[in-house]
């Protein structure tokens, strides 16, 4: 990493650079990028989902959140850069301050324009105006420095069926339109990746883990122009002239915004749209949120109906999973690859599913404590017959994508191990069985799942729910929970995970995740319309683990509900032994 560090502080010396930001992102403000846009990680080591590199000429830090500053402090080691931390996605507020700590006036702080949207590219122009630095967005370092760089990847784009979407192209684009129009423009420019798949029902393999391909789409009332090098077949290219959607090259994106005509009022999402093709644009300019998101956050009746099922599928696969784990720790033969290659393996042979949602996460002990731990052939840890296991995963189903998150015991749970997993099932069924007035946000529920905790003076740093895309991407919004205010009140449709955790270093960590859908609720005349949660995640909480005496009758009834559902409705999928195991695991406590 340092020869790397090195061979990039060349190039600022060559080009009269004093300092650069680079993020872990790409042009499409993506949180998963493909293997082409990974220049943070070339530079520092540093693989996590979200993290800064921050480079001077004689000075290195990495910024990231509290997820990763156990794996940070693992992957840093023996290099040059220094570890800061920052709240959930980084400030650049507190990178700037540091920065203005170790920059003289005058000097350059340089970064690449297309990895910055224009929310923060004007942010880093303001903040270096006021402390007399220089502010360059069009120096390219990945380009010239990284001989090695993977290719950029040209996936095979494919149509997804509108008998799994719910709905057509058409009707998408005419609602994205009707949004746009309303906002005072008469085009737009959406650069996210997961809204141009669902806008257009089409899907690929571009980023690991999420069906997107990379491409750039414009979309006025005359005009629809997709930007994208992948592979389209015979069928995509006639499913997008069905919808009058021409295509280009990925890379004329920045030319054909050139060329728009100056009378016309295109609508930019300030915080999506990057800084580079923003400055590109000649015409009028309307800035806010892309429609997309949101209409894209409220899922269809077949969407909803697609996710039960992938959920059933995804359950049973589990139950095949874990039978594995038990069957296979106490011998000490399998290891934490190990189980990721077998939920693999298992969920492979529904022949809906097409990839994993991520990265498995499967912590046993110590690593359990590292929040997005993912396990390498040098660090994955061998199971054995006692201790805890959390196994964090999901996978892209056609129908559906799923998210969950088990903590098991391998054997002989420690009275202090039930404890801190029953504070956490708490919280975890607070936030379940909620009932709240329409117009509630996240912000506004997350305390439900954190309030055990907090009682004994402790937390967990990252957020308690997000949205989840279908047969997309695994985070999505607009919506969330989180301590975090976020406006954006929870509406009928939406999806949310429900995942509370508490992770002691050195020891172990706990986490509970199910996916809920909001529905609507009571109706009343005095105090309104309100919402609340459908459980779609189907896979027993290991009870074994739970201690009775912290329940009350609710609880201990709302654990036995969920598992009747279960057994219910995943014994169908499941052969005699299979199903035989479930049962034990659903026994009533």
């Amino acid at each position: 990493m340092n020869n790397n560090l090195e061979l990039l502080r060349e190039l600022m010396r060559a080009k009269g650079v004093d300092a650069v930001i680079i993020p872990g992102t790409d042009p499409h403000q993506s949180e998963y990028v493909s293997d082409y846009w990974k220049f943070r990680d070339w530079v520092s080591g540093f693989t996590g989902s979200n993290g800064t590199a921050v480079v001077t000429l004689n000075k290195a830090s990495l910024w990231t959140d509290s997820r990763y500053f156990l794996q940070a402090e693992i992957e840093l080691e023996g290099n040059d850069f220094e570890l800061q931390h920052v709240e959930y996605r980084g400030d650049l507020a507190m990178i700037m301050q540091w920065l203005a700590q170790e920059m003289q006036e005058d000097d350059t702080l340089a970064v690449d324009g297309r990895l910055f949207s224009l929310m923060d590219a004007n942010q880093l122009e303001q903040i270096c105006g006021e402390n007399g630095f220089l502010f360059a967005t069009d120096f390219y370092p990945a380009d010239n420095v990284w001989r090695d760089r993977p290719a950029q990847p040209r996936g095979e784009a494919f149509v997804h069926s509108v008998e799994f979407a719910g709905e057509d192209v058409e009707s998408k684009l005419s609602r994205t339109m009707e949004k746009v129009e309303q906002m005072g423009a008469d085009s737009i420019l959406i650069t996210a990746l997961d809204e141009i798949a669902w806008l257009l029902n089409l899907r690929s393999s571009d980023v690991d883990f999420t069906p997107v391909a990379l491409a750039f789409f414009y979309m006025s009332e005359y005009d629809r122009m997709l930007f994208t090098d992948d592979v389209l077949s015979k069928d995509v290219l006639e499913h997008l002239k069905q919808y009058k959607v021409r295509t280009k090259s990925y890379d004329d994106v920045e030319k054909f915004l050139e060329k728009r005509n100056i009378n016309s009022t295109i609508l930019l999402d300030p915080n999506k749209v990057s800084d580079t093709l923003g400055q590109a644009l000649m015409c009028g300019k309307v800035y806010g949120a892309s429609p997309v998101e949101a209409l894209k956050a409220i899922k269809n009746d077949t969407q909803i109906e697609g996710f039960r099922h992938a959920m059933e599928r995804d359950g049973a696969a589990l139950v095949r999973l874990f039978m594995w784990i038990e069957q296979n720790a106490p011998s000490g033969t399998i290891n934490e690859l190990d189980v990721w290659e077998q939920g693999k393996k298992e969920r492979a042979k529904s022949d809906m599913y097409r990839d994993d949602s991520f990265e498995m996460i499967a912590g046993y002990r110590a690593h359990g404590a590292i929040v997005h731990y993912t396990a390498t052939p040098k660090s994955a840890s061998i199971l054995h017959g006692e201790g805890l296991l959390l196994v964090d995963s999901g996978a892209q189903y056609l129908d559906g994508t799923t998210d969950i998150t088990r903590t098991i015991t391998l054997g002989n749970p420690t009275e202090q191990e039930k404890h801190d997993f029953t504070l956490v099932l708490k919280g975890h069924l607070a936030l379940s069985r909620a009932k709240f007035p329409v117009g509630t946000t996240g912000v506004q529920l997350d305390v439900l799942a954190r309030m055990p905790l907090w009682q004994e003076a402790m937390t967990y740093g990252h957020g308690t729910g997000h949205g989840l895309g279908h047969f997309l991407s695994c985070h999505e919004g607009p919506h969330s929970i989180r301590t975090n205010l976020n406006p954006v009140a929870l509406e009928p449709g939406m999806v949310t995970s429900n995942e509370p955790g508490l992770y002691k270093a050195g020891e172990y960590g706990i986490r509970t995740e199910n996916i809920l859908l909001v529905v609507e609720g009571e109706k009343t005349q005095q105090f309104g319309d309100f919402l609340e949660f459908e459980t779609l995640t189907l896979f027993p909480y290991d009870t074994r683990l739970i201690d009775l005496s912290m329940l009350t009758p609710e609880e201990v009834q709302q654990v036995n509900d969920y598992h009747a559902m279960v057994l219910e409705r995943l014994t169908p999928y499941l052969n005699e032994e299979e199903a035989a195991w479930l049962k034990t695991k659903c026994k009533e406590i």
